[in-house]
């Protein structure tokens, strides 16, 4: 068995260079490097860890992002044609889910005669035909403007599933 041992060796410096000294295969190879590519080497290690910074903080966003959505759920686990919860606030901003569950098909329609003003029901609103006909399938909405806002679901609004959120 071969022992493998080091011994240190002096390499001069001079003007702006730096030589280090490898053993390649027994032989000694020298390579001069100049202050500037250690500084870019430098600058290339610091981007790196910038970008894994980066990274990692647009995931604890996204995160957040989903965390800050509320859950309404489209008819109840019992089959009650209602909107679970029917009446909740939100934050401006803030995403709310509206997901299918049972009874379906279900929609939401925001009533245009009680939402704040300046809002447009149809660009917050699904269609009166459009539907949610599987569990599982989803409408979300983002509300900006303060205020209160009736909503419900066009198919069983007679059948009292009706809601309302307040946008703080």
């Amino acid at each position: 068995m071969a022992n493998v041992s080091s011994s240190a060796v002096a390499v001069p410096t001079f003007s702006g260079l730096r030589a280090n000294a490898t053993k390649v295969n027994g032989a000694q190879k020298v390579m001069a490097v100049s202050q500037s590519q250690r500084v870019r080497s430098s600058v290339k290690a610091s981007l790196k860890e910038v970008g894994a910074a980066v990274v990692a903080t647009a995931a604890s966003a996204m995160i957040a992002s989903n965390a800050m959505a509320l859950e309404v759920l489209l008819g109840g686990d019992d089959g009650s044609l209602a909107f679970i919860p029917s009446n909740f606030s939100v934050n401006p901003g803030e995403k709310i889910v509206f997901k299918n569950n049972a009874g379906f098909p279900h929609n939401v329609v925001f009533d245009e005669d009680e939402i704040p003003g300046g809002v447009d029901a149809s660009k917050i609103s699904m269609s009166e035909e459009e539907l949610l006909n599987a569990a599982g399938e989803t409408y979300v909405v983002t509300l900006t403007e303060k205020g209160s806002y009736s909503f419900y679901c066009s198919p069983h609004q007679g059948a009292g599933m009706v809601g309302k959120v307040t946008v703080n």
